[in-house]
């Protein structure tokens, strides 16, 4: 017999041993069929499911949205023979990694994700589905990934590693979002899936500096005329790049005009401004600008130099008089330009110092002619998206406000057609609440629900006699909430549904039906929205997407984003008293 002490070392070394053995387990996809996971087969531990083998094995025709993501219900691959392994909850995946794989294409990048199961329901895993999308793109990519069919595991299997397969083809320093669901679906909506953030590598990170110095070139070119020389700025290479030394090279009228620059970094780190000298009036000269590297991308530019000096000199010979009236008359019209501007921006400093904004306050915007940015036009030709807004009122005017506010900036300033309750109250009328709701759904591109405390307020709450009208708040989030869900049964594309919430509620008060739904916490996501509403990437390789009248500091600088920014901080100081009182909320109101 051993002694005790013995026994004792012996068992913990045992155990290490296994828990050692099991950490340094890790699955990647295999080649096989869902004939083969159904049967139980050994080699077919952990299988990549394709497209084409869902249309053989489960007679789905070949326009199927299977690259849609669908989060296809467990019992349509493994449910069928025994139904009873796919009633069973799976807690979501738990230590997403990004792993970073070597590609031949120097202008994309290519990673594997990798990830823990949970142990809490572990032993009814039947596998995972890896989804990738860039940030404020539309075009998913997923993954599908089976466990054989009698493949039982215990919570000490938890520590094993599980791979996708390659994701190819995406975009150089490029925001993506990876979600890793754990199969079967279950029937609560919130713990079955992780999802992480991150960033594709730069060029200069995935290919070295080398490589990229001769790909930069400058996108920003800005030409002024000085009397005779033209004056260029241009933006320079980031700091790694090294980049001490550019050149530009101008041709016209049968010359050519050759500059060597070496910006001054201790007085300008991001732009340089250089002058060309010598050139000939009259005459249009195409120019190029690139870095001093060798076979630098160059980029184009056009200047024209006008011979506007020699005219005016010769006019003030001959009609000393004429000018001299020409520049006083010209000198007192700008002085009153001036005055007059000064006097108008003291006068709309001290209305957006109101606490409280007239009612008439979207109809002073559109009517009068402000001195602000005018809206983002995409394409002139192209029609404008049609956004629904959906809100509660139940938690008070100021809400209200906040939401009539938004749909005014939307509509002003990020070239969308805003579908409001509050500004079709006739149609509202003769069609009915809900009626309205269902209409304008289907009729517009987006739909986005402003959610609040009073959007969760349940229906016991209610009281006997309330108006008919108030009954459709329940009903039109559930109609939203099916839709969506019915889209995503028939792998359609879930962006046309939004939700978002203002500073002063929180992710929480998202209702659980619209968890599917993309979500924005505003003013801060304006840019995001913005990319979701037109479809335009915020980042591409070496452009970043800004518009300044829709950044989370430039909104405010319009008056319409200055009456929004108003709105919210009245709103939040009510929503704080009435906590602070304790007062409760009646019941929500959809709109």
């Amino acid at each position: 017999m051993w002694p005790p002490t013995l026994t004792l070392e012996l068992l913990l070394l045992g155990s290490l041993c296994f828990g050692a053995h099991v950490e340094r387990m890790s699955y990647r996809p295999q080649n096989c069929t869902l004939e083969c996971i159904r049967r139980g087969v050994p080699e077919c531990e952990y299988c990549r499911i394709t497209a084409d083998d869902v249309q053989f094995s489960l007679s789905i025709p070949s326009n199927s949205p299977y690259g849609s993501c669908v989060p296809w219900p467990c019992h349509t691959f493994l449910g069928q023979e025994t139904p009873e392994v796919c009633q069973h909850y799976v807690n979501a995946p738990r230590n997403i990694n990004i792993e970073f794989e070597e590609s031949e294409d120097p202008t994309n990048d290519a990673i594997t994700v990798s990830w823990n199961p949970s142990q809490y329901g572990i032993a009814f895993l039947r596998g995972f589905q890896v989804t990738l999308q860039a940030l404020g793109g539309s075009q998913v990519i997923c993954q599908l990934f089976l466990l054989r069919n009698n493949l039982s595991l215990t919570p000490a299997h938890a520590q094993m590693v599980f791979h996708s397969d390659l994701f190819t083809h995406l975009s150089l320093d490029t925001e993506y979002v990876v979600t890793v669901l754990a199969l079967p679906v279950p029937e609560r909506w919130d713990q079955f899936y992780e999802k992480k953030k991150f960033f594709t590598r730069t060029c200069s990170e995935k290919n070295g500096l080398e490589e990229c110095k001769k790909d930069w070139y400058p996108r920003y070119i800005e030409v002024h005329q000085e009397n005779r020389d033209v004056l260029v700025t241009f933006n320079l290479a980031p700091e790694n790049f090294e980049i001490r030394h550019y050149f530009s090279s101008c041709f016209g009228g049968g010359l050519r005009n050759y500059t060597n620059i070496k910006p001054d970094f201790s007085v300008n780190k991001t732009h340089h401004t250089y002058r060309l000298q010598n050139l000939q009036a009259g005459t249009n000269y195409t120019c190029e600008i690139a870095a001093d590297v060798v076979d630098a991308v160059r980029k184009t530019f056009f200047v024209v130099q006008n011979n506007s000096e020699e005219t005016l000199t010769s006019h003030f010979t001959e009609s000393p008089s004429l000018i001299m009236l020409l520049l006083v008359g010209i000198l007192l019209v700008a002085t009153a330009v001036l005055t007059f501007t000064v006097v108008y921006k003291k006068r709309m400093k001290k209305k957006t110092a109101k606490t409280k904004l007239r009612p008439d306050i979207i109809e002073q915007y559109y009517d009068k002619k402000l001195d602000e940015g005018q809206c983002v036009l995409l394409d002139k030709n192209t029609r404008p998206p049609h956004l629904l807004i959906c809100y509660s009122n139940n938690d008070g005017p100021f809400h209200v406000r906040v939401v009539l506010q938004l749909a005014a900036f939307l509509q002003k300033h990020m070239a969308a057609q805003v579908h409001l309750d509050l500004w079709e109250s006739l149609s509202i009328m003769e069609e009915g609440m809900l009626a309205w709701h269902c209409r304008r759904m289907k009729e517009c591109d987006f739909v986005l629900v402003i959610c609040s405390r009073g959007l969760l307020q349940n229906q016991k709450n209610q009281c006997e006699d309330e108006e008919p009208v108030e009954n459709t708040a329940l009903a039109t989030i559930a109609m939203i909430g099916e839709e969506m869900y019915h889209a995503k049964s028939l792998g359609q594309d879930l962006s046309k549904y939004m939700t978002a919430v203002f500073e002063y509620s929180q992710e929480s008060d998202i209702p659980a039906v619209l968890g599917l739904a993309s979500r924005y916490t505003l003013t801060k996501d304006l840019p995001l929205l913005f990319s979701h509403l037109h479809g335009v990437a915020l980042q591409k390789p070496g452009v970043n997407l800004l518009v300044e009248n829709i950044s989370e500091s430039g909104y405010s600088k319009l008056p319409a984003g200055a009456a929004l920014q108003l709105a919210i901080q009245e709103a939040t100081a009510f929503i704080s008293d009435q906590q602070t009182e304790g007062e409760h909320v009646g019941i929500p109101i959809i709109s």
